[in-house]
C-alpha cells in the first residue's frame, strides 16, 4: 500500500538561525589554568567561548556557583516531537546540562569529567505555554573519583515538570 504525502507548501513553516563558536578555539592555556567554575564564569561572561549546545536550543542564562548552576531556556516550538510538546530529549539535554555543570563547577584545576549516567523523570507535559523553563544542579555528593547531582526542572509558574539525577566520574589531574 503506497501512501501519499501531502503537499508541504500546505503547511506553515518558521525558520531559525543560529551561529556558534566552533569547540577548541579560544586560549586552551587560559582554560586549563582556571578551576571548573572559573571555567564556566569565563564562558558566561564571554571571555571563553561557551559549549554550541546552549546556542542550538536557545539557553538564555547561565548561573554557576560552585556545586550549583541554574541554566534557563523558554520553551519553543522548535523543541516539539510530532505530538506537540517539547520532545523528551530536549528535556534531558535541560537536566544534563544542569548537573553536569554543577559538577564542573567543583573541579579543581587540571580536572576533568564525564557523565557515566542520567535518569530523568518526566513529571508534566512542557509546551511552549509553560514559559521560561528554570532548571538547577547541585552536587549531591562529590568524591575524588565520582560525583553524583540532581536537578531539577521547573516551567514559568514554578511547577516541576522533570527531575534528574547523574553520576559522574572526576578525572584527576
Amino acid at each position: 500500500m503506497t501512501q501519499t504525502q501531502p503537499d508541504r507548501t500546505e503547511f506553515r513553516t518558521e525558520t531559525r538561525t543560529h551561529s556558534w563558536i566552533t569547540p577548541g578555539q579560544g586560549d586552551l592555556g587560559r582554560l586549563l589554568a582556571l578551576d571548573g567554575l572559573g571555567q564556566l564564569e569565563a564562558m558566561v561572561s564571554g571571555e571563553l567561548p561557551h559549549p554550541p549546545i546552549l546556542d542550538t536550543l536557545g539557553f538564555t542564562a547561565m548561573r554557576p556557583e560552585r556545586g550549583r548552576v541554574v541554566v534557563e531556556m523558554p520553551a519553543a516550538e522548535f523543541h516539539y516531537n510530532p505530538l506537540g510538546g517539547v520532545h523528551g530529549g530536549v528535556i534531558s539535554t535541560l537536566l544534563d546540562t544542569a548537573t553536569g555543570c554543577a559538577v564542573h563547577s567543583t573541579l579543581e584545576r587540571g580536572e576533568g569529567y564525564t557523565s557515566l549516567d542520567l535518569s530523568v523523570k518526566f513529571l508534566r507535559p512542557v509546551t511552549v505555554e509553560s514559559g521560561l523553563l528554570t532548571c538547577e544542579g547541585v552536587v549531591i555528593q562529590r568524591g575524588r573519583r565520582t560525583a553524583l547531582a540532581e536537578a531539577r526542572l521547573t516551567d514559568e509558574s514554578g511547577r516541576l515538570v522533570a527531575h534528574a539525577t547523574s553520576s559522574c566520574m572526576i578525572f584527576a589531574p
